[in-house]
């Protein structure tokens, strides 16, 4: 299954390993460090137009990768949950 996460992208569900709110996932050290250490690789992808909202946490065949995303934690885990990625409705 597909979770479609903002703008045009559509990522598997197998492949995240957690999505998470923004505004306090990041007071903590350690998820700032993370993002700061995948954003110095290369290794993150911006699909927001003002702030993000929420980052989506991702492992592939080429490693790591944290999308952020303009759409909120909860819209995210919800279309996760639902399989089909909300894509139908």
């Amino acid at each position: 299954m597909y979770v479609h996460i903002g703008q045009d992208f559509i990522i598997p569900t197998r492949s995240i390993l957690c999505i998470f709110d923004m505004d306090t996932a990041t007071w903590s050290k350690h998820t700032r460090a993370l993002v700061q250490r995948l954003a110095k690789e290369g290794r993150t992808v911006e699909l927001f137009d003002d702030l993000p909202r929420a980052g989506i946490l991702c492992s592939g065949q080429l490693g790591e990768h944290l999308y952020l995303s303009g759409l909120s934690a909860a819209t995210l885990q919800r279309r996760a949950e639902l399989g089909a990625g909300g894509l139908s409705g």
